[in-house]
């Protein structure tokens, strides 16, 4: 029976390697807005039950479809499911032709406007903004200098303290001091290759990347997690480049002098202090989370001049959003109760 068993997860282990890419963003949806390379997907749900639509924000270093991985395994789909108006602001792969593009342009150009074009799409009079990592960076940094009725925010692993180093922390305190530059390897290259995001996400999360296929073979004669591990292992291979301007903006502002704690960082002739942000705010972390830490997520509570305020602390690591086919329970009893039930 062991030998049995055994060849049968090494059977599945290389059926499911061997696989061709799989099928992503399956739940249904509309573009209703473009710009450049992104584009701003509406899916709507069978039965609406919110008035408040939902807009997500996801990260610059990774494709968004994360957030529709598959049946039963999407964030979208679920809340879509449970009643919600949802939009995915999905940037796009940039080319070389896009290496000016600052992450100003990507706060006002791209996540602002966006943003007018989901009210007025939607007809609604407020909107819950969803970020995730550097996503959620860039989510509270339109917050703090939106115009447009910003109900609920929402900051998934973002980011907000760049003070703190999870791994690299003496390198990280001699770019800090002047000692050392990335400045003129992003000039230099313009628009940063794919690959060395990749090598950089990697350092700091899996320098020796073995234990995804570990975890295969130790399920692989689970069909339903084999699938699942498929689509996730395509998106955590998934990287894409990134815009040169863009990052070392980011390394400026964020890294080295971290502007958006210390309260000086500008977007265009607005002051983006936290402190300006009165949405109600939802701020999530994971416990095991090599990438960003709770630590580099907890200032935020104290520095937005939300009344309507809560932490919340997931078991896992970075990418962890559902697998049951349904919202989380903490994120749904929350979004719920501020998103004007229909």
């Amino acid at each position: 029976m062991a030998k049995n068993t055994a060849s049968k997860k090494l059977l599945g282990f290389f059926n499911t390697l061997l696989q061709p890419a799989p099928e992503i963003n399956l739940t249904p949806r509309t573009a209703v807005w473009k710009r450049n390379k992104a584009a701003l997907w509406h899916y709507a749900p069978a039965s609406k039950k919110y008035s408040i639509p939902i807009f997500l924000v996801y990260s610059l270093v990774n494709q968004p479809f994360i957030l529709d991985l598959g049946p039963q395994n999407s964030l979208i789909e679920a809340l879509v499911n449970s009643g919600y108006d949802v939009y995915l602001l999905d940037f796009g792969i940039p080319g070389y032709e896009d290496k000016d593009i600052t992450m100003e342009d990507y706060i006002t150009e791209y996540i602002q406007k966006g943003v007018k074009r989901a009210l007025y799409h939607s007809g609604a009079d407020e909107i819950t903004v969803m970020g995730f990592c550097l996503g959620g960076t860039f989510a509270a940094i339109y917050a703090a200098i939106a115009d447009e009725p910003v109900k609920n925010l929402v900051l998934s692993v973002a980011p907000v303290d760049f003070s703190i180093v999870p791994v690299f922390d003496k390198w990280a305190d001699e770019l800090r001091n002047g000692e050392g530059s990335l400045e003129t390897t992003f000039d230099a290259w313009g628009l940063i290759p794919a690959f060395a995001i990749k090598s950089g996400m990697r350092l700091f999360t899996s320098p020796l990347y073995y234990s995804p296929y570990l975890s295969l073979l130790a399920k692989a004669d689970d069909e339903a997690y084999a699938s699942r591990w498929k689509r996730f292992n395509h998106w955590t291979n998934g990287h894409i480049p990134f815009a040169g301007a863009a990052l070392k903006q980011i390394h400026q502002d964020l890294l080295k002098d971290n502007k958006l704690v210390n309260g000086t960082l500008t977007i265009g002739e607005k002051k983006a202090s936290l402190s300006n942000i009165k949405a109600n705010l939802l701020a999530v972390a994971s416990d095991n989370d090599r990438l960003v830490p709770k630590e580099q997520i907890l200032p935020v509570m104290d520095l937005v001049s939300s009344a309507d305020k809560t932490f919340h602390l997931l078991q896992g690591g970075h990418a962890n959003l559902t697998s049951e086919g349904k919202v989380p329970d903490y994120m749904d009893k929350w979004l719920s109760a501020r998103s004007g039930k229909i």
